[in-house]
């Protein structure tokens, strides 16, 4: 995917979606200078470390899905957070790791999570954005930090989703008086929608960035300061975790749906592989037969949700390798299986179907989906958790959690082998027609990411909605005998459903719980973008 560094000014026509106006608007600025998608897909990932502060951070991790169709290559990069502690001396006693609890009110539940520096996984953002912008970009490294910079700077307004997100995890945000700074107001309390955040600390940081380039954050200035204070405040990482950490680069798992081809996320991730069987499940059904929307359909995508968690458990118990775990899955005859199991299912009563149980993931996350006139597609997904509660002193660098979600960890805490990617449900995703990209997506919310891409997919390719149709349309999601029903999903329909014997939740409003997917697409007269305002997200065309 190499390509030699170019500088043109001629403005590029493209598309991009994002969690954010001013996230889109710097990739679009991107465009606008002759850059490519590359080059706009990084720089709005950096303007979302401040833009979007509560689902992306400088110290998380991502996966992007690259796809050139100009030499029909498409190739997904790894750069999420890998387990901390290579060549450690002496691992430290449990009562010497900062590692604190914090419950999360997230409305019709709360959840624990934990923060700290014992909380922080090897970050790889900064390398794998890096990576991208030198291997397949057009502009300077320089030029595509200038809108985070000045966001970080000059101050970034809070939207509306960012403070219904803040204010669900406030104990974190406001845990130590140097992320109270810069997260809450003087006189106490969050800031809240409309108050500027500044981030002046990560605008001389990511301005260093742009002068040394990655190198400052595995070996330079930055990388010693993330290690002073992880040695100093009970942390794990090391000098060798940061210096040896890499962006892996694997072929994007490839499944047939219709006359397409679905590229997306392949293992070690969950997600990708879970997206791919249920869109080999329904395959083998008469969609177009069905009524968008009505008792049928949302029955039939509630029961591939139900025989993706029964076969995801499956797979996980036979602790197959990534390499073994597709060929499994996706085989015609595992396919054909499941397919008999689902058509079994249906016919039972609703009420004598079982139940699943699938844990809990991470909700916060973002994604950011780009094409440009010539072909070239970037979906990339990336998460720092719930941040860990501190700012690294000097550097404005706020560090992922991800060692402090349980479900992440279900051996425990603590237990994941150094240098290990901690797995993932992220699920950048393309969609080719003979070798054309047509579609790009991705999304955030933990469990509901492959639902969510599911049900966008559906809707855009097998019943035709147009794609801000395809993205705005009421999601159901389907999870341990219960079916959340969103606000906006038909009435008749889910009354239906109730009297066949399901359990249903009916949420009175469209809600981010049920992920918010960020697309783009090629129509017959140009793009068409959409951001999901499920999780604030905006859209911009970039015009010649």
């Amino acid at each position: 995917m190499r390509r030699h560094l170019t500088h043109t000014f001629t403005p590029k026509r493209g598309a991009i979606a994002a969690g954010h106006p001013l996230t889109a608007a710097a990739g679009a600025q991107m465009l606008q200078q002759g850059g490519n998608a590359v080059d706009a897909a990084v720089a709005a990932t950096f303007a979302s470390f401040v833009s979007e502060y509560t689902l992306s951070a400088t110290g998380g991790g991502g996966f992007a899905l690259v796809y050139d169709a100009a030499r029909g290559a498409g190739e997904l990069l790894d750069f999420f957070s890998a387990g901390p502690g290579l060549k450690q001396a002496q691992p430290p006693a449990a009562d010497e790791i900062d590692f604190q609890e914090i419950t999360v009110d997230y409305g019709p539940s709360h959840q624990h999570f934990y923060v700290g520096r014992g909380a922080v996984a090897v970050p790889g953002n900064i390398a794998g954005l890096c990576s991208l912008a030198k291997e397949a970009g057009r502009l300077p490294l320089p030029v595509l930090l200038e809108p985070a910079i000045r966001l970080a700077r000059e101050g970034c307004p809070i939207s509306e989703i960012q403070a219904f997100i803040g204010a669900m995890i406030e104990p974190i945000l406001l845990l130590t008086p140097e992320s109270s700074a810069i997260f809450g107001r003087p006189e106490g309390g969050l800031k809240q929608a409309g108050d500027l955040v500044y981030m002046p600390a990560l605008a001389g940081t990511l301005e260093a960035l742009g002068r040394e380039g990655p190198r400052l954050f595995s070996h330079g200035a930055v990388a010693q300061a993330i290690l002073a204070d992880q040695q100093a405040h009970g942390g794990l990482l090391t000098a060798d975790d940061l210096t040896r950490y890499r962006v892996r680069r694997r072929p994007p798992l490839a499944v047939p749906f219709r006359h397409l081809d679905v590229l997306t996320n392949p293992p070690p991730s969950r997600g990708g592989l879970l997206i791919s069987f249920t869109l080999r499940l329904l395959d083998g059904f008469p969609l177009e037969g069905l009524d968008c929307g009505a008792a049928g359909h949302l029955e039939l995508l509630a029961e591939a949700m139900r025989v993706t968690h029964l076969a995801r458990r499956e797979l996980e118990a036979q602790q197959l390798q990534p390499r073994q775990q597709v060929g499994r899955l996706l085989g015609p005859a595992t396919v054909a299986r499941w397919q008999r199991r689902l058509q079994e299912l249906l016919q039972r009563p609703a009420a004598e179907r079982g139940r699943d149980v699938a844990p809990p993931a991470m909700p916060n996350t973002t994604q950011i989906s780009v094409m440009d006139e010539d072909g070239l597609v970037v979906s990339l997904t990336t998460s720092g958790g719930e941040g860990a509660g501190f700012i690294v002193p000097g550097t404005g660098v706020i560090l992922n959690n991800m060692l402090g979600e349980a479900d992440l960890h279900p051996e425990g805490f603590h237990k994941s082998p150094p240098g290990k990617r901690i797995p993932s449900m992220m699920a950048p995703t393309v969609v080719l027609d003979g070798g054309t990209p047509m579609l790009a997506l991705g999304s955030g919310g933990a469990n509901r990411i492959r639902s969510a891409i599911v049900q966008v997919l559906l809707n855009s390719l097998a019943f035709g909605l147009p794609l801000p149709q395809a993205v705005d349309a009421a999601r159901i999601h389907f999870e341990e005998g219960v079916l959340q029903a969103e606000g906006g999903n038909d009435a008749a329909a889910l009354d239906a459903l109730a009297a066949a014997g399901y359990q249903i939740n009916r949420w009175q409003a469209r809600h981010m719980y049920f992920g918010g997917v960020h697309a783009v697409g090629r129509t017959d007269g140009g793009f068409v973008a959409m951001g999901d305002a499920r999780r604030g997200g905006a859209a911009v065309l970039s015009e010649q």
